[in-house]
């Protein structure tokens, strides 16, 4: 273990402690008695509160309600934070709009010499949706929907929620219970359990006009819905064997309903089980778009005769 990893593990379990010794510091991480005195000075330095006692057997007291020192990041833990916080531009994410000091504090966190590191990193690495002209880590162009923060603050208040979201020309109210909040081909969905209807549905953020908690009576728990759900659940209809290439091409995008079970250790090779309702077209047609971008290293088991002849529309205008 490096000294920097070192001392931080050696800080977060002192924390946890009223009182350690020496000995069992040298126990603990393996180490010299000479290193432990070194690191538990050098950690007094950076501000823990200890107190020392005198003796033979004495030891060190941590003084409680005491502010903790700063942590301190090793190279790859400061290179790892930089590097998924270039990645998070350009991806509708919430909470980003105070984007330049988030990365001025991530900056300041860290020293000159490793600040060099990230400038060069900033500069050469590229990521999907960064405009190559303009990388600049503190340019955010792509904000997510308005109501997105505000739909977040609220869910970890409470699930039950009352949402209106725009329907054509109209705006139609819905009591849900939020399941879930995710995102799918660059849009955030709510994946929420119909009140009124006892169904589960799924309503696009882009289309979300307002939400505010529900006030009812009638509470219902996430296990009653889950038993609800799991009655409903639609008899499954496609069933694929999925070979290595297609694995490969899964991994890359499926819909987040979509599950594998690997046949052997290596997951090369796997099943998929699913429902697909063939009388919405714009399943259907999504349906037949993924199958295609899966490749030809899939076979039917079962399918529905929809989803067949749909793929060979496809691929007859394909080969035209």
């Amino acid at each position: 273990m490096k000294k920097v990893e070192r001392i931080n593990t050696i800080m977060r379990y002192i924390n946890n402690r009223s009182y350690f010794t020496i000995s069992e510091i040298m126990r603990e991480f393996n180490i010299s008695r000479s290193t432990a005195i070194r690191d538990i000075r050098e950690i007094e330095a950076m501000g823990m509160p200890l107190e020392a006692e005198v003796g033979r057997d004495g030891g060190y007291s941590v003084i409680n309600n005491a502010v903790l020192p700063s942590i301190r990041f090793t190279d790859n833990e400061v290179k790892a934070l930089f590097i998924a916080f270039m990645a998070s531009r350009n991806q509708q994410l919430p909470y980003l709009k105070s984007r330049q000091s988030l990365a001025e504090k991530l900056l300041g966190l860290i020293p000159e010499s490793q600040q060099d590191t990230l400038v060069l990193l900033n500069q050469v690495l590229l990521f999907e949706g960064t405009n190559p002209n303009n990388p600049d880590l503190l340019d955010l162009s792509d904000l997510p929907h308005h109501m997105l923060e505000k739909l977040i603050q609220l869910l970890l208040l409470d699930s039950h929620l009352l949402i209106s979201i725009k329907e054509g020309k109209e705006i139609k109210s819905y009591p849900i219970y939020l399941l879930h909040l995710f995102r799918e081909k660059n849009l955030w969905q709510i994946d929420g359990f119909d009140l009124k209807e006892e169904k589960r549905k799924i309503f696009p953020v882009d289309h979300l006009t307002n939400v505010e908690p529900y006030v009812t009576k009638k509470r219902v728990n996430l296990k009653k819905i889950l038993e609800i759900l799991h009655e409903q659940a639609e008899e499954i209809n496609l069933v694929l064997e999925l070979g290595p290439k297609a694995i490969a091409q899964f991994k890359k995008y499926h819909p987040l309903k979509f599950s594998i079970s690997y046949t052997n250790p290596y997951q090369a090779t796997g099943i998929l089980k699913t429902f697909i309702n063939v009388h919405i077209p714009e399943e259907l047609t999504d349906m037949t778009n993924w199958l295609l971008f899966l490749g030809e290293d899939i076979k039917f088991r079962e399918v529905p005769e929809e989803v067949l002849e749909s793929l060979q529309r496809r691929v007859c205008l394909y080969s035209q």
